[in-house]
């Protein structure tokens, strides 16, 4: 089956209680890991941006502070969720390494070889996604981070928010496998559930990263690009019973269907039931 990330992004509000309140859902709707993103806005937008807009100077309520890592890192192990972060500056990827359990690269620091360098010197798993990437970009970063001894699991990805089903051009998972061999998975931003099972069961994503919001308050909520829990908790669950339905590949009759065999029609007379059971046949055992 696939794994399922949860993004909580923004949507802690700087809060511990309520990004303990996220782990928490990530767990109970059915998730394998739950991820923060670490970053300073000083160290992701440059200062002339930062001098002359506010809407960026804003982000600065977003950040997560240091000092929620290791109660976030207790809480994911105390619900057996694993624990991921975004790392935005390249001080965050020492601050994070005793904590995480991978790294995930945004789509927007995909070209930052120094960034991807430094994640796979940890020798910690990294999970990269790819919007507004083309291919020779994405082969690339898995070459920077091959030749320092990882391999990293690719999301296909478009960085709209949200993103329309009709954009989601969910035939690159399978482009991106071809070109680098690599672990593929999807990130969305639709909130489609038909986008996310055709992700994996046609074109067989092994990672399905979502935004999770737990009550519609989240700061990246009225954007259109988060899941709520029980919309993900159906989907997870959905997915879940598809892959049980797959079965053994064994054709023979289940459990719920062996006492009908011997109702079948017999051969010798075109007759139900066989005859094998009609003489001990009552009205009582039909």
């Amino acid at each position: 089956m696939a794994d399922f990330i949860a993004e909580v992004s923004s949507n802690h509000s700087k809060d511990i209680d309520r990004a303990i309140q996220f782990i928490e859902c990530a767990s109970k709707v059915g998730c394998d890991a739950i991820k923060f993103q670490l970053f300073k806005i000083e160290e992701l937008f440059a200062p002339e941006i930062l001098e002359i807009s506010k809407q960026h100077r804003d982000r600065k309520e977003w950040e997560l502070p240091l000092e929620f890592l290791p109660i976030l890192y207790k809480k994911c192990r105390e619900k057996e969720i694993k624990f991921s972060c975004t790392p935005f500056y390249l001080d965050a990827v020492s601050e994070l390494k005793p904590y995480v359990d991978f790294y995930k690269i945004a789509s927007y620091e995909l070209l930052w070889d120094d960034l991807l360098i430094a994640c796979a010197l940890t020798k910690k798993p990294v999970i990269i996604s790819t919007g507004m990437a083309n291919l020779d970009e994405i082969i690339h970063a898995v070459e920077v981070l091959r030749k320092n001894k990882c391999e990293p699991t690719i999301l296909h990805c478009v960085s709209a928010y949200p993103t329309s089903y009709n954009e989601a051009n969910l035939s690159a998972i399978d482009t991106i496998r071809k070109a680098t061999n690599c672990r593929i998975g999807w990130s969305d931003h639709t909130v489609n559930s038909g986008v996310i099972h055709r992700a994996i069961n046609k074109w067989d994503a092994k990672v399905i990263e979502f935004h999770l919001d737990i009550d519609g308050a989240g700061d990246e909520y009225s954007q259109g690009h988060c899941w709520l829990p029980d919309q993900i908790s159906t989907l997870i669950e959905e997915v879940k019973q598809a892959e049980a339905a797959d079965g053994d590949g064994l054709k023979k009759a289940v459990a719920s269907e062996i006492n009908d065999r011997l109702w079948r029609t017999d051969a010798s007379d075109g007759l139900r039931p066989m005859k094998s059971i009609r003489d001990n046949f009552s009205s009582e055992s039909d």
